[in-house]
């Protein structure tokens, strides 16, 4: 028994002995205080560390964290200067600077910060208006603060700063400050959209410009080219004609072989049958056999046939030659044609006027050939039958060499 008792005495002793060291080793977390009270009285303030305190004496009245508390607080119903109802959120950041005071001063500093910031919310916002209120965040901001530190300071709280998470206005003017939005954006809208219509119309424009301009220019390089190259076809054509030595014979049966290409088309009323046509065609005729000569002797008359030579033999390769006996039959019934016509409605030669154009050279209606009467010379196309229209003959310099020089 006496071993029992012992035992129990011991087991108490060391309970006790714990309870004490628990009461008087005490260790205090950083960025904490504790409010040290010494038979109810204010004792001391404990910072971060281990402390040595007096069992069933000192007592620990409130632990303090002093590192930066945030508190948000539910909206609050505030009336601007235009008597409108805004609902308003806020968030304050503080730091405890002073325990003893925080502890001792106010009862419970959170709520009075709250009820604090409430007071001077109203007071800072009653002096605004509705748009003044949502444009002047950062002054609300700036005045609340000013007045909850000074107000917090004899709690020894600091107020850092003070932000306004939402401003909600009533929902009639929501609404109508959304209409004012999207109105606005509307209007934005359309001057982004006119803007790019214009820039889009100035682009289009330079580049029809541009295009205009290169168009012009190939149109303009092109018709440089292209009357070059027929300058140079043209000059290739008469030196050929030219070291060819033709006969004025010849040169009229070409004539008659462009004749109808001469005549075609519908503005052509009339045409021109020179009077040299006629002595050319008689002598192709007598060149030929026809009539009433003895073969090609009879036709040359005064004019001796020039060999051309090797240079000529392709000159008129590109031209289809008709049948010369149709050809002279052909002239000669359109010849009597014109002849019978002009009897017919007995008009003078001298009021038929040819179509006249630049480098275009006529021949004189009084010319004939020696020994034969003057032919007539132009047919009117209103006597039944259109014939073909005026030949264009191009004035080309005289020949220095051969027959045609002679003349």
């Amino acid at each position: 028994m006496e071993g029992a008792g012992i035992l129990i005495f011991l087991v108490a002793l060391l309970v006790f002995a714990l309870v004490i060291l628990f009461k008087t080793v005490r260790i205090v977390p950083q960025q904490t205080s504790l409010i040290i009270e010494r038979l109810g009285r204010y004792s001391r303030t404990l910072e971060g560390g281990i402390h040595i305190l007096v069992p069933f004496v000192d007592k620990v009245r409130a632990s303090i964290d002093l590192r930066e508390q945030v508190v948000s607080f539910p909206p609050q119903p505030v009336i601007t200067s235009d008597n409108l109802v805004v609902n308003i959120d806020t968030v304050i950041y503080y730091t405890v600077i002073d325990s003893k005071r925080a502890v001792y001063e106010i009862a419970n500093f959170i709520q009075g910060i709250e009820q604090l910031t409430v007071t001077t919310l109203r007071n800072v916002i009653g002096s605004l208006d509705l748009e003044q209120t949502l444009t002047s965040r950062d002054q609300i901001n700036g005045q609340l603060r000013g007045a909850l530190d000074e107000a917090t300071g004899r709690w020894g709280i600091r107020v850092n700063r003070v932000e306004l998470k939402a401003i909600d206005p009533p929902m009639s003017i929501q609404e109508s400050m959304e209409k004012q939005m999207k109105a606005e954006r509307d209007r934005r809208a359309a001057i982004l959209n006119a803007e790019g219509v214009k820039q889009s119309q100035i682009l289009t424009a330079e580049g029809e410009k541009q295009s205009a301009i290169l168009r012009a220019e190939g149109s303009a390089q092109a018709a440089v080219l292209e009357a070059q190259g027929q300058s140079r076809a043209i000059k290739q054509v008469f030196d050929a004609i030219h070291r060819g030595k033709p006969t004025q014979k010849l040169l009229a049966y070409q004539y008659l072989q462009v004749l109808p290409q001469i005549a075609t088309g519908d503005a052509n009323k009339m045409w021109i049958i020179p009077s040299e046509l006629t002595d050319a065609l008689r002598g192709i005729g007598g060149a030929l056999g026809g009539g009433d000569g003895d073969g090609p002797k009879g036709g040359l008359d005064a004019e001796e046939w020039v060999d051309p030579g090797p240079e000529a033999t392709n000159v008129f390769d590109q031209t289809a030659l008709e049948d010369p006996g149709e050809a002279l039959a052909q002239a000669r019934g359109q010849a009597g044609q014109a002849s019978r016509e002009a009897s017919e409605h007995a008009t003078p030669a001298s009021r038929v006027q040819p179509a006249k154009g630049p480098g275009v050279r006529l021949p004189e209606p009084t010319e004939a050939l020696a020994g034969q009467p003057p032919a007539p010379e132009t047919t009117d196309a209103a006597a039944g039958q259109t014939p073909p229209p005026a030949p264009a003959q191009t004035d080309a310099p005289e020949p220095t060499e051969g027959p045609d020089a002679a003349r």
